[in-house]
């Protein structure tokens, strides 16, 4: 394909994906509450003549030429939105497009890299002459963490090879994403009048416990996602004034990397503190691809840069290689006034496609 007929055929792609992407931010799609967004993926795809798969509110699709013997892609983003924060001077339902941005909630996250993902599966749909299956997976319940996303979907699918997971990431490179584990505690103490020497207060053992928290630091610290990082961030104790608490809760946020499981953090922070500790889920664990994999050395020729990102996605839920990548930038995320550049989405389907025409061309 000529350099000309190619930059043709990535607008063409591009003004398909903004044109998706406006009728995404026109629909309401809080978590939970994604049925009239998958119904528009569904008509998308019913227009494209491509065969798709529903459970609930996620939507995936395979290549036309899927053959079970060959490894598989997967691409994923997902399709719902938090709630506008009341900041917004626009309407996040209407999209906007103004001084080559395009306004409204959910553009940014995720919808962008969805729909420029989902014109890259276009792309490679009808082509037999590929050394991988493609599948593409639009998705729900990202923005919660929800069972009824990806989670839901992923024994349906065949065994992935390795994934690309759209986020706003400037088009760089997540190689690494921190976990996420939740600790809710309680510090045990005995009450009693604190007008007298009496009961065990539970806030001052809750102290003892968090001073820990503030000052320890995991021995192994990772090269692409740096240390891990503990807070607390609710604390709850005390009925009245005159009496000495015995019971102080609090709740930890951790954010792991990948030099440790899930259940080893949870062990060392049992071994060091007195507080009774029950996580909420060891579901959402620390993600990575090798830097030396050659999707990730496709985009390094690219001039894109690697990195490790603090924040958590649905790479947590699947059990492969993954690399978090897609248009926009993540600081717009969640933002009164949400907002991609067009061109970022024209550039970002075209350095997907390069990417991965690297890896799958036979």
């Amino acid at each position: 394909m000529s350099d000309q007929i190619a930059v043709a055929a990535t607008s063409t792609l591009a003004q398909e994906a903004i044109e998706l992407l406006k009728q995404l931010i026109a629909t309401q799609s809080f978590s939970k509450e994604e049925h009239n967004t998958a119904e528009l993926i569904e008509r998308f795809f019913n227009r494209k003549k491509m065969p798709f798969h529903r459970k609930k509110n996620n939507i995936w699709v395979y290549n036309k030429y899927f053959d079970p013997a060959k490894p598989t892609i997967l691409l994923n983003s997902h399709h719902d939105t938090v709630k506008p924060n009341p900041s917004w001077t626009l309407n996040p339902f209407e999209p906007l497009e103004q001084d080559g941005k395009l306004y409204g909630l959910g553009s940014n996250d995720a919808g962008g890299s969805l729909c420029s993902l989902i014109v890259t599966f276009c792309h490679f749909y009808h082509r037999q002459d590929l050394r991988y299956n493609f599948v593409m997976a639009a998705t729900a319940e990202e923005e919660i963490s929800g069972r009824d996303g990806l989670e839901l979907i992923v024994p349906d699918l065949p065994p992935i090879d390795f994934a690309i997971v759209g986020e706003p990431t400037e088009m760089h490179l997540a190689v690494a994403e921190k976990g996420l584990l939740v600790l809710d505690c309680i510090a045990h103490g005995k009450s009693g009048h604190a007008a007298r020497e009496e009961g065990e207060n539970a806030i001052y053992k809750a102290l003892q416990d968090i001073q820990w928290i503030t000052s320890y630091r995991f021995p192994k610290v990772s090269p692409t996602l740096g240390p891990i990082k503990m807070s607390v961030t609710i604390i709850n104790a005390g009925t009245q004034h005159n009496v000495v608490p015995d019971a102080c809760k609090f709740t930890i946020d951790v954010r792991v990397t990948d030099q440790y499981t899930l259940e080893e953090v949870i062990e060392v922070i049992k071994q060091n503190i007195q507080s009774e500790i029950a996580a909420r889920s060891v579901r959402l664990r620390p993600s990575s691809i090798a830097v030396e994999h050659p999707i990730v050395q496709a985009g390094v020729r690219l001039g894109r840069t690697t990195y490790g990102s603090p924040t958590t996605s649905d790479q947590a839920l699947i059990d492969c290689p993954s690399l978090k990548m897609g248009p926009g930038h993540s600081g717009r995320s969640h933002t009164a006034d949400e907002f991609i550049y067009l061109h970022e989405i024209e550039a970002g389907i075209a350095q997907y496609i390069t990417m991965l025409e690297e890896v799958v061309a036979a």
